[in-house]
Formats: C-alpha cells, sequence, structure tokens
C-alpha cells in the first residue's frame, strides 16, 4: 500500500510497531491488516487465548510472522491494563469498546471510558508513542432522525443518547443502542478531555464510522454490522434486520481502516473528528444490490416504511485521504455488498 504523504516522513516510522486493541474485532482486524500493508508490525489485544489464536492463523497466512503478535488485556478498565501492550510502539489504535448490546449501562459505559483513558495513560506514559487514535462511532453525533433533513457537523454531540441511556430502569432490551451510543459519546469526549487536560506528547485523532459493511477476513470473525448483509443474502431474513440497523449511512470496513492509518501516519492529520460516512442507505438498497449481483437467487421484496436518512454532511475530508491511498473515493454500496457475501 502506498499512501501519498507529498514528500513528508511518516508521522510513524514505517516498519515500527503499532498497538491495534481490539484486534479481533471487526474493525480491529481490518485496521490492523490496513496497517500490516503498508509496512508496519503490528502488536494486537485480545481478551483471552483463543481469540489471539484465530488472529495469529488469520495473518500468518497472509503476512510474515514476525510483522504480527497479540498480547492478553483481560479487562480494559483494569489500572494499567494496556501498559505491558503499549511498551515500544510509535502509535496506538484504541478499537477495543463494549460490543456486549447490554441495555444496562452500568455495565458498558464505565468500561468503556475508564478503557480508553487506560489507553490514553499508558501512551503518555511511553516516550515512543507519537499517535494515537480513537475508534469512536458515528453514534457519538447522533441517532439519525428519519425522513427529516439535519446537518451533521463534527461539532456535534450525542447529548440525547447520554440522557437516554442513564434515564432510570428498567433497563429493558430496547435500550442497547442508545447505551452504545452513550458510550462512544462519553468515551470519546474524555479522550479529547484527556488530551486538553493532560496535553500528551503525541498526535490525536478519532474516527468516527457509521455502519461498517464489506469484507469478512475469517470464518471465525464476529464480524458486527458486516454479518447483517451476509444474513439476508443467504437467509433472505430481511425484515429484522432492516429494522434493527435503520436507515442510515454507511462505510466499507477497508474505508473505515484506511482512515485509521491515515490518522495514524499523515502528519497533517491532527486533533481531528474524521467522519467515516460513505453514502445514505437503507435495507431496501441492499436488497437491490443483491438481486443485481445474484440474480438467480430468489430475494424477499423490500420492506415498506423504512424511509431515509435526510441527513448532510460534508464527507469530503475522509474521502480525501482515502485518495492519498490510490483510491477513488469512498467505496460504493454495491462494491460493499459484493464483499460481504463473498465466500472467506
Amino acid at each position: 500500500m502506498n499512501y501519498d504523504l507529498k514528500g513528508k516522513k511518516p508521522a510513524i516510522p514505517i516498519g515500527s510497531t503499532v498497538l491495534v486493541t481490539g484486534i479481533s474485532g471487526y474493525i480491529g482486524s481490518h485496521v490492523a491488516d490496513q496497517l500490516l500493508q503498508a509496512g508496519y508490525r503490528v502488536r494486537g489485544t485480545v481478551r483471552d487465548e483463543a481469540k489471539g489464536e484465530w488472529v495469529r492463523e488469520l495473518f500468518a497466512g497472509k503476512y510474515e510472522e514476525s510483522q504480527m503478535e497479540t498480547i492478553i488485556v483481560a479487562d480494559m478498565a483494569q489500572t494499567g491494563a494496556f501498559d505491558e501492550a503499549c511498551k515500544g510502539v510509535t502509535g496506538v489504535a484504541h478499537v477495543a469498546s463494549d460490543m456486549s448490546d447490554s441495555p444496562d449501562p452500568n455495565k458498558v459505559i464505565p468500561t468503556v471510558i475508564t478503557g480508553a483513558l487506560n489507553a490514553l495513560s499508558a501512551a503518555a506514559n511511553e516516550p515512543s508513542i507519537k499517535r494515537f487514535v480513537f475508534t469512536s462511532s458515528s453514534t457519538a453525533i447522533l441517532i439519525p432522525s428519519l425522513n427529516e433533513e439535519f446537518t451533521i457537523t463534527t461539532d456535534q454531540w450525542n447529548d440525547a443518547a447520554v440522557a437516554a441511556a442513564w434515564a432510570p430502569p428498567p433497563y429493558t432490551p430496547d435500550r442497547a443502542f442508545t447505551v452504545y451510543a452513550a458510550s462512544k459519546t462519553q468515551a470519546e469526549r474524555a479522550t479529547w478531555e484527556f488530551i486538553r487536560s493532560k496535553t500528551p506528547p503525541f498526535a490525536f485523532n478519532a474516527v468516527l464510522p457509521n455502519l461498517n459493511m464489506g469484507t469478512i477476513l475469517s470464518p471465525q470473525q464476529p464480524a458486527s454490522t458486516g454479518a447483517a448483509v451476509k444474513t439476508v443474502f443467504e437467509t433472505g431474513h430481511v425484515e429484522e434486520i432492516a429494522q434493527r440497523y435503520g436507515p442510515q449511512w454507511m462505510v466499507d470496513v477497508q474505508d473505515t481502516a484506511r482512515l485509521h492509518v491515515a490518522a495514524l501516519i499523515d502528519p497533517d492529520v491532527k486533533n481531528q473528528r474524521i467522519l467515516a460516512f460513505a453514502h445514505p442507505f437503507n435495507f431496501n438498497d441492499v436488497l437491490a444490490c443483491l438481486r443485481k449481483l445474484a440474480p438467480g437467487k430468489n430475494f424477499p421484496p423490500d420492506v415498506e416504511g423504512l424511509g431515509r436518512d435526510l441527513s448532510r454532511l460534508d464527507n469530503r475530508p475522509g474521502a480525501d485521504l482515502l485518495r492519498k491511498f490510490g483510491r477513488k473515493g469512498w467505496v460504493r454500496l454495491e462494491e460493499s455488498v459484493r464483499a460481504n457475501i463473498a465466500e472467506v
């Protein structure tokens, strides 16, 4: 992979080691993959040995064994959780989060905040680290309002989700997504406050992806939102998935990973919230792609009443960073759907 730095040196030297927390996750594994393609070594955190085994097997088939290693961080909220993992690395991509879908804010939000701050604290104590990237989420800005025109900017925060998440119990299952949104909102805010108050010696950026889809690297990978398209393709069950993920913007997971790499290595990218919003869509659009890509397969009719995400935003900065990778810009929906249904 060649990233056009316009004659400038990368912010972290090629061949140095980058820490990727949550490397066994959908986004984390792709961030590691893109870093390895770019010529970096990767140290990835996993919660247990089993998660590390399949990740090592995956990358052993693509890269030299010495380029990638895993380290166990069983509980990112434990004091000093990332101290050992940060030793000797030049950059950190903190991707790990709580993806348990718990509707109880007390079980999710403190862990996500403390995990992020633990990673930042460990990085601040390691002189070799020059860059830190935090994986936030579109939900740190808002949860889409359907069929309503509004503008999204990088100055916005999802205070509504925070208030709703911390509302009194009962913590019913329908509150899980709001709790996730609040965890990302509060954790990202905490990271920026850390940067302002502690002024660590590294540059900091946050990447805010919307719904990720696209390539699934391994059958053992917990593909998260990436599994949704594949499930529709294989089973034809779309109604529940279409309602769960609703109309919003999508982004190809490889583009999300590329933006993490850009935020780590581009000397001109500092103190930025990078929006990874490629294209607005709903699952009827996914069905249209599937019908085109697999014309001999029967798919259910469109889901009625889905609505549209009519939000407006400037996604050109992210696209400009992707062009430095030699890309044309954002991966299109159909291309991402094609990658989703490909055999791993």
